[in-house]
């Protein structure tokens, strides 16, 4: 097959991995944001000098770090039809559909290392800061609110910024359930065509363009809060 003919497949097919790289976007847009409120608690718990306080939420980061997302995703999709009470349940119509499956389970599996980020970042704040706000006066939700989180957020933003890129990519396990994401129309389009290695070429240009404009996102975030910090002081 010459150069011209793969080009026009992929002109072909075009409409269909943009629907794919949509998707992907959307499930991954969805369960960092989502997964960033839910850290949100579970990072303050884990940060806390209090072990009964850490338990429970370190042994949810300890699960969702600890095994593989792509089992996660089965025992959501597969597993919890298992059980009756589930299927009887009002959240039935949502649990049987591959979509809310898929995002659910990465919703969970990012929370638990935003988390983590969230805890250590929390934990970097310097000493220094919280003394002088307790010293102003501060309660301790106030600190928490105007200082802790905003100067953790700061420091956490990098190693979010990786998550995203992380998640991106690990989301490609959700072709699994059916799901047409960029490595389920691949999928498809390689059954239909038998060009394995054309359409595996083009499902990495979207990841790595997609990360390419991630990376400079999160640059100009990290950019602009380093700014917005010198002008607060």
């Amino acid at each position: 097959m010459t150069w011209a003919e793969r080009w026009a497949m992929i002109v072909q097919w075009a409409p269909m991995l943009w629907e794919g790289t949509l998707l992907t976007l959307e499930l991954v847009g969805i369960a960092v944001v989502v997964g960033l409120f839910f850290a949100i608690p579970l990072g303050l718990a884990r940060a806390s000098r209090h072990w009964y306080i850490r338990a429970l939420p370190y042994s949810y980061i300890f699960f969702f770090r600890g095994t593989p997302l792509l089992l996660q995703l089965f025992l959501v999709y597969y597993g919890l039809s298992q059980f009756q009470v589930v299927r009887d349940s009002s959240l039935w119509p949502y649990l049987r559909e591959p979509y809310w499956c898929a995002l659910i389970t990465m919703t969970l599996h990012t929370a638990a290392y935003i988390a983590e980020i969230l805890r250590g970042a929390i934990q970097a704040v310097p000493p220094g800061e919280v003394e002088a706000a307790r010293a102003l006066g501060m309660s301790k939700r106030q600190a928490l609110q105007h200082i802790i989180l905003p100067r953790a957020i700061r420091i956490g933003l990098p190693a979010y910024g990786n998550e995203v890129i992380l998640m991106l990519k690990a989301s490609a396990v959700v072709y699994t359930v059916t799901l047409l994401d960029i490595m389920g129309v691949v999928r498809t389009l390689n059954a239909r065509t038998y060009q394995y290695e054309m359409f595996f070429m083009v499902a990495g240009l979207i990841y790595l363009s997609i990360t390419l404009v991630f990376t400079q996102l999160f640059k100009l975030v990290e950019r602009w809060l380093k700014v917005d910090a010198s002008r607060t002081r």
